[in-house]
């Protein structure tokens, strides 16, 4: 599932030229203005794959390559050559990801290195030299995903809930990585050669070593997107969970000074980026997927210097001494000066048997192009009643041979909107069933069929084929792990009027203030997105929720000092 840039080009001439940009005399001159200059000679090696992200590096006189490796480290080939006013870098300089090329110099003379903070300061004061180094970072990320052999392979058995935790991760992190079917010729050969068996799948090879039974955690760790102390210590504000309300958050609380750190237990994107189809964002008429819309807002965020770690799960809350803490499931701890809840809620499940044992092996709770690819050919079953459900049941009929669109109500209008029931009822690849609930699972190593039972039908329960059950039946609020915070009976986050005096207690009278707004019952920590109480469910009320928490945030840093 490629991430897509439109202003970055999508044919193969137009990413090549803009990966290829070379910086004018002037523009060359400002950066330079950020960086240290150095002779180097013919044959060195200024980075090596899987090293840290490092420097910038800007061509001055000397004569740059970069080359890709295979991952068993064996062959090699030039991914791009750089001259004066070009310059050497990828977009692992704004995710902290370790470096998936080798730059290595062909002809000396001289460049200008730009470390990791005089990059970080000229992405936030030069707009144009900004846009100018995003667009390329963007187009060589393209053009790395594009390519066959990347330093990073994965081997695995696409139908396991293992791997599909790994591709979605990867996907959802823009990594550019092969997937290898376990099963395959290739995949066999390629774990054999590692010295391991099936039973060690998945397996992720990279030019420096190989990772048995690897997990998005273990994965993220060996890349070096988990989670890394900021420059002070202390952030001002860190936001835990990377949906659209906390990206939004996340990109205005870093573009606006603040050091900000962003946190998500599974990837980037939350619950939007499970979304096939967009249709009602503002300033988009022809729609975009949940995964496009959260993956740009990412790279906004990186540009404006949030640090973004994934998987990070937060298992608690604490405030000591004025300063809130953040333990996460390493043990690690945060210490911010304001914390923003943004971890949304999560698709409820079905209460059947077996149910646990084939999520990820035939049941999900997204339908992108990645699990859409994985069901082709083949029927589906879609239940909910919802916009997700029907847009989910849109673009599975595109590649399944046939999805039946499960509705507990009557009336496949009563919560959907008008324009997806007209495209449903009228799409020939789609059944609804209406009145029904999935009352059976079935299958061996994965799903196989389901049982549905017609609720005017006495009980009578009929099997249907199905190798993939998409469910989007509401959502619970992801707040197990706020034990300090006041929550409401379902469990969602109530904020600034809707928190009692009962609730508030002594405290908030000794602070002699109200709560701002979106702020919690704890004082310095908000919420914002599905998880707070009032909100509306939707994404660009998310968006708002959590630009417009940012504000508060700066009036609670000021009131503090």
């Amino acid at each position: 599932m490629a991430t897509s840039f439109p202003e970055i080009g999508d044919r193969p001439e137009e990413l090549v030229a803009i990966a290829a940009l070379r910086l004018d005399e002037e523009q060359l001159a400002r950066a330079a203005g950020y960086a240290k200059r150095q002779e180097v000679a013919a044959g060195e090696v200024l980075f090596d794959v899987g090293d840290d992200s490092g420097d910038l590096v800007l061509c001055d006189t000397a004569t740059l390559e970069s080359l890709s490796s295979s991952a068993d480290g064996t062959r090699e080939h030039i991914f791009l050559t750089y001259g004066r006013g070009q310059f050497a870098g990828e977009l692992s300089l704004l995710t902290g990801q370790r470096r998936s090329l080798t730059i290595r110099v062909v002809g000396s003379g001289a460049i200008h290195r730009v470390d990791r903070d005089s990059f970080r300061r000229l992405m936030a004061r030069e707009t144009e030299l900004s846009d100018l180094f995003l667009r390329a970072f963007l187009a060589r990320r393209r053009i790395l995903r594009q390519t066959i052999g990347q330093t990073l392979r994965i081997v695995g058995d696409a139908d396991s809930a293992t791997g599909m935790a790994l591709r979605t991760f990867a996907a959802r992190q823009g990594m550019p990585y092969q997937w290898i079917d376990g099963g395959s010729d290739e995949g066999e050969a390629a774990v054999r050669s590692a010295g391991f068996t099936k039973a060690d799948l998945p397996v992720a090879m990279t030019p420096r070593d190989t990772l048995p039974r690897v997990t998005p955690g273990t994965l993220s760790e060996r890349l070096n997107l988990a989670y890394r102390r900021t420059g002070s210590g202390t952030s001002d504000l860190t936001v835990v969970g990377a949906g659209p309300a906390g990206l939004a958050a996340a990109v205005y609380a870093a573009s606006e000074g603040l050091e900000t750190v962003l946190l998500d237990s599974v990837a980037t994107g939350g619950q939007a980026a499970t979304s096939a189809r967009i249709e009602n964002y503002l300033g988009f008429p022809f729609g975009l997927s949940g995964a496009d819309l959260t993956a740009r807002a990412a790279v906004q965020a990186l540009k404006f210097g949030a640090h973004i770690a994934t998987p990070c799960p937060v298992t608690a809350l604490k405030t000591e001494g004025g300063t809130h803490v953040l333990d996460l499931v390493d043990g690690t701890r945060i210490r911010t000066r304001a914390v923003l809840v943004a971890t949304g809620a999560a698709y409820r499940s079905l209460p059947l048997d077996r149910w646990d044992e084939f999520t990820g092996s035939g049941i999900y709770y997204a339908a992108t192009d990645l699990e859409a690819h994985a069901v082709a050919g083949r029927r589906v079953t879609v239940v909910g009643g919802a916009n997700s459900a029907g847009q989910a049941a849109l673009h599975l009929a595109r590649y399944a041979d046939g999805v039946t669109l499960v509705v507990r109500g009557d009336e496949l209008g009563a919560r959907m909107s008008a324009y997806l029931v007209e495209r449903i009822v009228n799409n020939p690849r789609i059944t609804v069933r209406t009145g029904s609930e999935v009352t059976g699972l079935h299958g061996g190593n994965r799903l196989e069929g389901v049982s549905l039972t017609a609720r005017g039908d006495h009980g009578a329960a009929y099997r249907i084929d199905c190798a993939g059950l998409f469910c989007f039946i509401g959502a619970e609020p992801a707040t197990g792990w706020l034990t300090h915070v006041a929550l409401d009976e379902a469990g969602f986050v109530p904020t600034d009027r809707e928190l009692t005096p009962d609730v508030l207690g002594r405290r908030w009278l000794d602070l002699g203030r109200d709560p701002l707004p979106y702020e919690t019952s704890a004082p310095g920590v908000f919420a914002a997105g599905d998880v707070r109480r009032s909100s509306m469910k939707r994404v660009a009320a998310a968006v708002g929720d959590g630009a417009s928490a940012v504000r508060s945030v700066h009036q609670f840093l000021a009131l503090r000092g």
